[in-house]
């Protein structure tokens, strides 16, 4: 990852900082913003486009120094060090929605929650209000980080739409800074750790597991992400580990014999060394095993749910979504450096059915 550091105050009017980014050798030739996003990893990609495009970056030295890049697309250099400027917050233009929370845990510094599915984590397009965001601005006040900008006040890391489970959200810059730098990280060096409880249809084969796949964008369909060449995503890196499985044989010993028939879904925990977008989802779909509801990467096991006995067919067409819930968070608190863990239990939803695939 790019080196950033903090530095001089004084040199862009009305800016409260700015960072300092330095291009290594293998940041080579990309571009301006995905450089500068991999260098900010606490400031959205939509936002570094916009504080280039406004003129808030400029290169610190060299032939070019006090350069200003207006260009996204700006190939960077090794060398080369840019300083990017970041205006103070503006006042949220959103409303604060009176939107219940499920608030695990709350200080001065930051706020754990538990999100139900269906709640969107920042406005977007199509989606301008009703958001975790609205939610926390009632909540929270004008106390929320400003770090993220004014759509994503707080926000250091994310969940789809449909996925449930544990949140945490900066209350303070100083907070944001040291979170972001932790998720970042993904505890490969910390003890920050992330835990997902996916209920898969099938089983793997093996007790545990890695899958390490580059993910990028699908390149038929501009809503999906997929397992993609090196040159054409991210690396990428899930840590598995089967819970129990459900149907055909009950254990991993019994499914080794030559009788019977394999599980029809499972239960397993994902650990994430990497944060792509939809990374559950696309692995675990890789590796022949999509998460049961999944409209995106489950549909080629709609004839696998029509052999289900209809109360449990009904109750995974009613889920509405795939069934993902963060369960397992625990990060270092930024001010007082204790290791903070939380549980979140499977909701209502996903356990009914995971009640009912054990009476298969």
């Amino acid at each position: 990852m790019p080196r950033t550091t903090v530095i001089d105050t004084s040199a862009f009017e009305a800016e409260t900082e700015r960072l300092l980014a330095e291009v290594a050798e293998p940041q080579a030739g990309q571009r301006l913003d995905r450089f500068l996003s991999d260098a900010l990893p606490d400031v959205s990609r939509t936002r570094i486009q916009t504080l280039i495009r406004d003129g808030h970056v400029r290169l610190a030295d060299g032939p070019s120094g006090g350069a200003t890049i207006e260009d996204v697309k700006y190939r960077v250099k090794p060398g080369e060090r840019f300083e990017i400027g970041l205006p103070p917050a503006a006042e949220p233009a959103l409303q604060a929605e009176d939107i219940p929370l499920d608030v695990v845990f709350e200080d001065d510094a930051l706020i754990v929650i538990d999100k139900p599915p269906g709640l969107v984590v920042h406005p977007g397009a199509g989606q301008p209000d009703g958001t975790l965001v609205n939610a926390l601005l009632a909540h929270c006040g004008k106390s929320l980080s400003g770090i993220g900008g004014v759509a994503r006040p707080g926000i250091v890391h994310r969940l789809d739409k449909d996925t449930s489970g544990l949140m945490v959200v900066a209350k303070t810059d100083q907070a944001h800074r040291a979170l972001a730098d932790q998720f970042a990280d993904h505890g490969r060096t910390g003890e920050m750790a992330r835990g997902y409880l996916a209920l898969v249809w099938g089983a793997p084969s093996r007790p545990h597991g890695t899958i390490e796949a580059p993910i990028g964008r699908h390149p038929a369909s501009r809503t999906k992400m997929a397992v993609v060449p090196e040159d054409k995503g991210r690396h990428a890196a899930t840590h598995w580990r089967l819970v129990e499985t459900y149907g055909g044989h009950a254990s991993l010993k019994d499914r080794a014999g030559m009788s019977g028939r394999a599980p029809v879904a499972s239960l397993v925990e994902c650990m994430l060394e990497t944060g792509r977008t939809h990374q559950v989802r696309v692995h675990m779909a890789h590796a022949g095993h999509p998460l049961v509801g999944d409209p995106l990467y489950g549909t080629g096991f709609k004839t696998k749910l029509r052999t289900l006995p209809e109360p449990l067919q009904e109750a995974i067409v009613s889920l509405d979504r795939q069934a993902l819930h963060a369960a397992h968070l625990a990060f270092v608190h930024p001010v007082s450096g204790t290791l903070l863990e939380f549980n979140s239990p499977l909701p209502d939803d996903l356990g009914e059915i995971v009640r009912q695939f054990k009476q298969l």
